[in-house]
This record gives structure tokens, sequence and C-alpha cells, in this order.
């Protein structure tokens, strides 16, 4: 199998050098080359056209998204954005990823052996899921700290000890995406009226974009939009976002749901895990839950979807044809986890006809 040919274009000598270490040490993967910035990258494709791009977003001569939006005008390509913005940038995140970016990755840096690998883990799993992406053009406008093992939801948060659940509480919906999450998102919450159930999300993003991606949706949607907090009680026309690097799991207490953002491992080697917060509304909600796996790399939610299955929880698989990445809801189609697979534009009726 050809490995997947990385170019690196950021104006850091530094940046350029770990992320060609990094990509290096992974089997199937290979750095194309390397570009201080976008004009000396386009040069560099006139030759060769790598699978990835990894882009900075703060570089001389011209930003990295309006090389994205260049790039996805005239050559749709797989792009991830690499930057080190923190909260107060993260609005200039959420345009590159508007612009066209499949996935928004923290840049390497020194830290515990621990936070290195989990940098390296998310780093090479955005590039494998980038090289699967299917980008849709827009208008202009491995190392010697070891192997982690793949952790599941126990991991957090132990099984159900499988008794039914009766219909008796408000409606919920849980939703799980990764790669090309972050506009499906948008495309399924953007149409809802402000009366649908309470809606709880993990996307996977890295700390820092979550609050921002979540005031972007906000802005947009009627039904408010908040990253959530530890004791947030899910309502009605309320969408609240794992808060990035923090599992989300659903409680109930009484007739009420409320949400806590727990710390823990990396779960299907993510934090927040779609699985962890699957399992809870299987546990806490069951029949009174609606389930949604988008586009997504990976096999994330696949069983925590079929304990909402087997906990009598309605399940929704986006298709292949409108997913950028068709892993996470084929994974749970081959566990026999969706009940019903549509296209992403059918979704926010399914939500509200779930709702009743």
């Amino acid at each position: 199998m050809k490995p997947i040919r990385v170019l690196i274009v950021d104006d850091s000598a530094s940046v350029r050098a770990a992320l060609t270490e990094i990509i290096e040490g992974e089997p199937g993967m290979e750095v194309m080359g390397t570009a201080q910035n976008p004009y000396f990258a386009a040069e560099r494709m006139r030759d060769e056209v790598p699978d990835v791009i990894i882009c900075d977003i703060e570089m001389p001569r011209m930003d990295g998204i309006t090389f994205v939006q260049k790039l996805m005008s005239q050559r749709p390509l797989p792009v991830i954005i690499c930057s080190s913005l923190a909260e107060a940038g993260s609005r200039t995140a959420m345009q590159a990823l508007e612009a066209g970016a499949v996935e928004v990755i923290a840049k390497p840096k020194m830290g515990t052996p621990q936070f290195l690998l989990e940098s390296r883990m998310r780093i090479a799993d955005a590039i494998r899921a980038a090289a699967q992406a299917r980008p849709r053009a827009r208008s202009p406008q491995r190392t010697d700290l070891g192997v982690q093992p793949k952790l599941t939801a126990d991991a957090v948060l132990p099984p159900s000890n499988g008794r039914p659940l009766t219909v008796t509480t408000d409606k919920i919906v849980v939703i799980g995406a990764s790669t090309g999450g972050t506009e499906a998102l948008r495309q399924v919450l953007e149409p809802l009226p402000a009366n649908v159930p309470g809606i709880a999300i993990v996307q996977h993003m890295p700390a820092g974009f979550t609050a921002a991606f979540a005031r972007r949706l906000d802005s947009l949607c009627a039904i408010e939009v908040r990253e959530a907090q530890t004791g947030d009680r899910l309502m009605p026309g309320l969408a609240l976002i794992a808060p990035g690097n923090s599992h989300l799991l659903l409680q109930r207490s009484g007739a009420q749901y409320h949400v806590e953002v727990r710390d823990g491992p990396l779960v299907t080697r993510h934090r927040p895990s779609v699985d962890v917060l699957f399992r809870s509304a299987a546990r806490s909600a069951g029949a009174n839950a609606l389930g949604i796996i988008m586009t997504g790399m990976g096999d994330d939610g696949a069983k925590g979807m079929l304990e909402m299955r087997q906990a009598k929880a309605h399940t929704i698989g986006q298709d292949e044809a409108s997913c950028i990445v068709y892993g996470m809801p084929k994974e749970a189609m081959k566990l026999g986890a969706v009940e019903h697979e549509m296209p992403l534009s059918k979704i926010p009726a399914e939500i509200v006809r779930f709702a009743g």
C-alpha cells in the first residue's frame, strides 16, 4: 500500500522539524516536502500533489485561511490546520474550518511523556482521517514512548446493569462526530426549531477550540448552543458541546437530565469520546434517547451506539454519500447499532419527528 504523502507548510523551522519527525516515525506515512509559506507550497505542488497538507494559520505573505480558500476553490485537497492558537484566537480556527479545512490540531510542544504520546497520536490520526476525506469545492471566500492501548468506555464509565428504563422522562438527543463534523453539525443544528429536545454533542476537537465553535453555532441557530459544564441541565432548546480534552457524560436526576464533564484516559484514542457519551445515554435515558453518529474517522461511538440500541434507544447513522469520512457511521453499521441510515440533509427532520 502506498504511504500517505504529507506536505508541511509552516514558517517555523522547529515546527517543520517536529512534524517531520512525528510523520516519518509513523508506519504508512512520509513527508513529501516542507514549505515556509503557501507560495513555496504552490511551487512544490507543481511537481507533485500531496495526499494531505498540514498548514499553519499565521504565516508571512499569505495566511493559512486564504491558502485553504484558494485550494478549495481551485483544487480541493485535505488540509489540516496545525495551530498554537489559544482561546483568544479560536475564532480564526473556526474560519479555517468554514473555509474547508478538515481538522484543527494543536502544534506539538514539550510536555510530559503522556502529553507527547497523545500529541503524536492525535497528529497521526488526523493525517489518516484527512487522507480518507473527500473535500468538496468551495466558492472563494512511532516512538520510544511506546504504544498506548486503545481503551474502551470502561475506562471512564462501567457498563450498564442492563435494567430497562421506563419512557417517563424528557427525550434527549446525543450526537457524535469527528472529521468533517464541524460543518455537518452546523447543517444539523441550524434548521432546528427552538423547542427540540436537549442535545449533548461530542465533536473531536482540541481544548481551546470548542468554546469558540459553540459560540459560532449559537450565533447561527434558533436553539442555544454552548460549551458544557458539569451540572448543566439538558433542557429543550439547548445543545451542549463537550469541552476539548474532557469526556462528556449524561446523568439523570429524577425526571431531569444534566451533564458531567469528566477527565480520564483517552477512549478509542479520543478525549472527549463518543463511546463515553453514548454509553452514558444508554444508562441514563434508554428509550428516551436518540443517538446520531456522523462523519469521522475510526470507530469511536460504534460500541456506545450499540449499547444505546440495546437499551431501546433510537439510532441514526449518516450515510456514506454525505460523509466527509465514512468511518464512524460505517463501523456502527457493521455492529448493527444503526437503526436508520440517512443523508445529512434529512437528520434535522428526524430529530423534530423524534421530539413528537
